[in-house]
């Protein structure tokens, strides 16, 4: 639901020109967001990224999360996996629905770029202190294709950058739309990329980040946005294919069965933007919990599992942030020319008017 009066400061991530959801007044749900309306609003939280542009044809990029700053393989987290539409190459996934837990920074990259994340997420892992005696490393890397504006056959990305992305993660506000992973991606014909965003629920908090490229019919707080005249002559003809990466973070002390649930919810929110859900769409979100661990084979939470009205509330925070995210990471993205041609970044006052005249009604 919109609110004009909603909005908070711009975050210094976000271009001069462009902006996010709440510069529109766009702010969805009931719950607030934390101070940076970001995934780094959940305590221990980090998030690094590498931008490549280089020519004509090097539009891509690395965005990793950590879900906290010590040895992952050592103090994994809980954690689980949830597939909207499988067309997609996320490696490390079933290891992770199985044990429960993550044990290294969540990596997004392009697809062809898959084998540079589990790289360079494996030798940033095994170089770790305390790790010199590891044989098996379960790296989680997530993708889109973003092979029109970027090269993708040519396979810029190096392991050198996946451990960079690592290496400089940090908390703070969170750089979106063309940036990291969502350098060359494209989301309703528009240029999209990366968007982030929070919800505070009791205690806890939920965040969420989004690496869009995927379609159908944009719809921006329930209005239908394009395709339509009234964007002007930038509006790009749509298409329903594509993917998007969702990785959720929260405090709350939730097990792996409730994380998948929790997962599941950022892949409903996708419905709300206008998801086609195509097939040749891959919709997948990882899910973690910081506070509920496994040390040395034991497990440990600092609070006992939420049950029933307060796992609700992690879905209902998740569903909110997630739509956000989404909205961030178009709103937020410039226009991009690359490989095969330009994509356009949405045009914010138009978008701006439309929402104007719906709440006018």
């Amino acid at each position: 639901m919109s609110r004009p009066d909603a909005g908070m400061p711009k975050s210094p991530a976000v271009p001069g020109d462009r902006a996010r959801a709440r510069d529109l007044g766009i702010a969805p749900g009931r719950l607030e967001p934390g101070p940076w309306n970001a995934i780094t609003d959940v305590p221990g939280v980090l998030v690094g990224q590498v931008t490549l542009v280089e020519g004509d044809a090097t539009r891509t990029g690395v965005t990793a999360v950590l879900p906290h700053r010590g040895n992952l393989y050592r103090d994994k987290v809980s954690g689980a996996v949830h597939v909207g539409n499988g067309f997609g190459k996320t490696a490390g996934s079933i290891q992770v629905n199985e044990l429960g837990t993550i044990e290294t920074p969540i990596v997004l990259t392009n697809t062809l770029s898959v084998a540079a994340g589990i790289a360079g997420t494996i030798g940033w892992t095994l170089d770790q202190p305390g790790n010199e005696q590891v044989t098996s490393v379960n790296a989680l890397v997530g993708e889109t294709n973003d092979g029109f504006l970027n090269d993708i056959r040519a396979r810029y990305v190096t392991e050198d950058h996946v451990v960079r992305a690592i290496e400089i993660a940090d908390a703070g506000p969170v750089a979106e739309g063309s940036v990291g992973a969502g350098t060359g991606t494209v989301a309703f014909g528009w240029k999209g990329g990366i968007g982030t965003s929070s919800r505070i629920i009791g205690d806890h908090v939920v965040g969420v980040v989004v690496q869009t490229n995927y379609g159908g019919d944009l719809r921006i707080d329930g209005v239908a946005i394009a395709p339509q005249p009234y964007l002007g002559d930038a509006t790009p003809a749509t298409s329903a294919d594509g993917s998007c990466m969702i990785i959720i973070g929260t405090d709350a002390p939730v097990d792996a069965g409730s994380l998948h649930r929790i997962a599941a919810r950022g892949i409903f929110a996708l419905g709300r933007t206008g998801s086609a859900y195509s097939n040749g769409s891959g919709d997948i979100a990882i899910a973690f919990g910081t506070i509920t661990r496994r040390t040395g084979g034991t497990v440990r939470a600092d609070r006992p599992e939420p049950g029933g009205a307060e796992l609700s509330g992690l879905f209902e925070a998740t569903l909110d942030a997630t739509e956000e995210a989404v909205y961030n990471s178009l709103l937020a993205a410039t226009t991009v020319t690359g490989f095969r041609g330009t994509r356009h970044a949405i045009p914010l006052e138009p978008v701006r008017r439309m929402l104007d005249r719906r709440h006018r009604r």
